[in-house]
């Protein structure tokens, strides 16, 4: 049992030492289009306009992509749950 900690706290200093900008890029996006997907949805059961909906939709995958990239970054420098 002891062994197997010992490896999964070696992986997990590897993994944490192995996120790059370009990952949390892609996490990005790929969160983006479901959650922009759901924003629209949403907006269209709201309003009944799927034309609003996909202008909602296309302002806040603009502005949460960046938010949400900002938000990854700092959690990366942040030691806290790491240890």
């Amino acid at each position: 049992m002891f062994i197997n900690q010992s490896k999964a706290t070696d992986t997990f200093k590897k993994d944490r030492a192995s996120e790059k900008p370009l990952r949390s890029i892609a996490k990005t996006v790929s969160w983006r289009i479901v959650g922009t997907l759901d924003t629209i949805g949403i907006s269209w059961l709201l309003t009944g306009q799927i034309e609003t909906a996909l202008a909602i939709g296309s302002v806040e995958l603009v502005t949460k992509m960046i938010l949400y990239f900002a938000h990854e970054r700092v959690w990366n420098v942040i030691n806290f749950g790491r240890d």
